[in-house]
């Protein structure tokens, strides 16, 4: 179907008064930087529809059901009044009933209604046709009154920040929204020049208390720019049966989930004892363990919790052996969960080749492939020298040079040793899991199959992470305060038992 319009505004006009005088109302403002924006990332101006005329005791026009119908999106800007109002549900419900006649409002498991939240509205009290479609939260709660605040530009620096971050999200997944019309033949002005989304993969990034909403929207952000699928795309349901039969639907279609945990306990389910957020997480441990879906769960490094229910479920997460397996648990800045989600999404699976990998080498010594980080050059020594004086050929990463050659040469290494250690010294948690990845990718390096002997060596210092790592990939040696060859002596068994 072709448009007149590619976006129709609905809202009340109360929501456009303007809360200092002379200046433009939310609404107004709205209309105008989405335009800007939409306009630069289509390279060509959308027609958007708005009458700032019109008023609430005025008859529901000829203009208005003509002009529906003729519309690609309808953007609703959802306040107690726009609930209230018995034009803007008039609005909405000819919209719906055009799209249907049209095709659905749905495309794909996209939606062409838009839900800009820019005052919270209990979602009973919402539009029965409104309460399933995603909504883009233009306010804060603040986390010691509980009280929502608008993003508004007049509200200082942060709040303009984040409404420029969330106007973002907006605009990208209208754009978006724009190219998949244009893909089923249909468009508006701008429509038919929209790109449809890039190819990419399916990921779960799981409802999270509000304390974490803000990470969680730039979570979500950076996945939808690389071109992946993010689920739920949806408001999950109130009740818990609900939420089940939901991600019983979704989590089979996605690759990998991602956990936020922050102080929050979230939001209890009708018909449930516990939170939304174990409800997901433990879903998607049934998941993992059927299918092939990885799971990261994050915690802020700085986290301080004070709900009882919130730190056992810190705790739990931390402690129990069925919660890790399959999982990474990353207490790390959020760009580096980013930088782990896009390296896992980016792995491609490894493909068994035949290969002479693991042989010994020439003097007929065992390889040891000894990992560790630039900041442990140093401290590695000791370790290395008294492998080599044990009799095993010991071979350290390189770090200086071309970076495609230090690549190759780290490959050769998972591919000839007969064994590898993990050196965990004075580098973070990330880099130790994206450590463990390379042992798991090594087969793909030309192995004839996994490398015989793995271990993880904890050295000093001393961190909480480190008191409490645990993995079945390898084995855990928790290292003296200073070296002690003495640490080392189930690892030499191991050793002498594979050669």
């Amino acid at each position: 179907m072709q448009f007149e319009n590619d976006i129709f505004i609905s809202y009340a006009h109360i929501d456009d008064q303007s809360l200092i005088e002379g200046q433009n109302g939310w609404v107004s403002n709205l209309h105008r930087v989405l335009q800007v924006r939409v306009a630069q990332l289509l390279g060509k101006t959308p027609k958007i529809w708005r009458d700032p005329k019109l008023q609430g005791n005025d008859v529901f026009g000829d203009e208005l059901v003509q002009s529906l119908p003729k519309t690609a999106i309808l953007l609703s800007v959802l306040s107690p009044r726009y609930a209230q109002s018995e034009w803007c549900q008039r609005e909405l419900s000819e919209f719906y009933d055009a799209a249907a006649r049209a095709g659905g409002v749905r495309l794909g498991n996209k939606s062409r209604v838009f839900k800009v939240v820019k005052t919270p509205v209990p979602l009973e009290q919402q539009p029965p046709d409104f309460r399933e479609v995603l909504g883009y939260e233009f306010y804060v709660v603040d986390e010691e009154t509980g009280r929502p605040h608008e993003l508004d530009q007049a509200f200082g620096s942060d709040a303009q920040r984040k409404y420029w971050a969330k106007l973002d999200d907006l605009a990208y997944d209208i754009t978006e929204m724009l190219g998949k019309i244009a893909e089923n033949g249909g468009g508006g002005v701008a429509a038919a020049n929209a790109a449809g989304p890039a190819e990419g993969k399916t990921v779960y990034v799981a409802k999270t208390g509000f304390d974490l909403n803000e990470q969680r929207d730039e979570l979500v952000r950076d996945l939808q720019r690389r071109g992946h699928e993010v689920l739920p795309d949806q408001q999950l349901p109130l009740y818990a049966e609900g939420i089940e039969a939901y991600l019983q639907e979704a989590l089979p279609r996605c690759q990998l989930s991602v956990h936020l945990i922050g102080k929050s306990y979230g939001l209890i389910p009708e018909g449930a004892t516990r939170s939304v957020l174990e409800l997901q997480n433990d879903l998607a441990i049934e998941h993992a363990r059927a299918g092939d879906l990885a799971r990261f769960i994050w915690m802020p490094p700085d986290l301080q919790v004070e709900d009882e229910r919130q730190r056992a479920l810190v705790e739990h997460l931390h402690t129990d052996t069925p919660t890790h397996e399959g999982a990474d648990l990353l207490l790390v800045p959020l760009e580096d969960l980013k930088s782990a989600i896009q390296e896992s999404l980016e792995a491609e699976e490894p493909e068994e080749e035949e290969a002479a990998g693991g042989e010994d080498v020439e003097n007929g010594a065992a390889s040891i492939y000894l990992l560790c980080d630039q900041r442990d050059e140093d401290s590695v020594l000791d370790f290395a020298d008294y492998l080599y004086d044990q009799g095993f050929e010991v071979t350290l990463p390189v770090f200086e040079g071309n970076e495609t050659e230090i690549r190759e040469d780290h490959e050769a290494n998972l591919r000839d040793c007969q064994a590898a250690i993990i050196y965990y010294g004075g580098a973070n948690d990330l880099w130790l899991r994206r450590q463990l990845r390379e042992l798991r990718k090594s087969p793909g390096y030309g192995r004839s199959g996994p490398i015989p002997v793995r271990a993880v060596y904890v050295a000093p210092p001393e961190t909480p992470q480190k008191r409490r790592f645990r993995t079945r990939e390898a084995s855990v040696i928790r290292g003296s305060s200073s070296f002690d060859p003495a640490d080392l002596e189930n690892l030499l068994q191991e050793l002498g038992d594979q050669t």
